[in-house]
């Protein structure tokens, strides 16, 4: 291979990891602490201390930097166990969520929805970068579930899912019940260990 025919070479840096962990975690903090208006692209590069040019270099978008950041506090706070009985590790994760949702991650779920919506006319953005990944992990776990018997419930994964999970933020937003750990686990099963 001439040197005509190699492969072009990459202008700039590469990404760096700990400059996208400094920039979500800035992004994040500011978010639950400040409010959804205060973590603008500006204040975001101030407080990680990236320039703007590399945070509009890696999200095109401020939603996207703003889902990406509640995306990685997601994964965090909430992991999705890949080992373990199916139905307990959906309790364990629905009374995590709830635990969340009584914190500031709740706010910053229901802010970072409000501004894809305000920002595109729907919260398809939301749902392709976060929301779908997640739903299509807990509902391959209700899905072995079924397969093994440890979850009853005959209905489509996806049903079931969305009857506990849409149940909770339904509940969550509009604040018609206290949530608690313990509900979230009686919900979890009510849902999914009958038939």
């Amino acid at each position: 291979m001439t040197s005509v025919e190699a492969k072009p070479v990459r202008r700039g840096r590469p990404r760096s990891s700990e400059t996208e962990q400094a920039i979500l975690e800035s992004a994040y903090r500011i978010m639950a602490s400040e409010g959804l208006a205060a973590a603008s692209i500006d204040a975001v590069a101030r407080y990680s201390g990236v320039s703007k040019m590399t945070i509009y270099k890696w999200w095109p978008t401020r939603e996207a930097l703003l889902i990406d950041a509640f995306l990685r506090q997601a994964s965090s706070m909430l992991p999705l166990p890949d080992q373990g009985d199916p139905l307990a590790r959906l309790k364990k994760h629905a009374s995590a969520y709830v635990d969340a949702l009584n914190g500031d991650f709740g706010k910053v779920q229901l802010a970072v929805i409000s501004e894809c919506i305000a920002g595109t006319g729907s919260a398809k953005i939301f749902s392709e970068r976060y929301l779908a990944i997640r739903r299509n992990i807990a509902v391959g776990i209700i899905k072995a579930g079924q397969k093994d018997r440890s979850i009853l419930a005959s209905d489509s994964a996806g049903d079931l899912y969305d009857r506990i999970y849409g149940t909770l933020f339904y509940q969550y937003v509009f604040g018609f019940r206290s949530l608690t750990k313990d509900y979230a686990e009686k919900l979890v099963t009510s849902v999914l260990a009958k038939k």
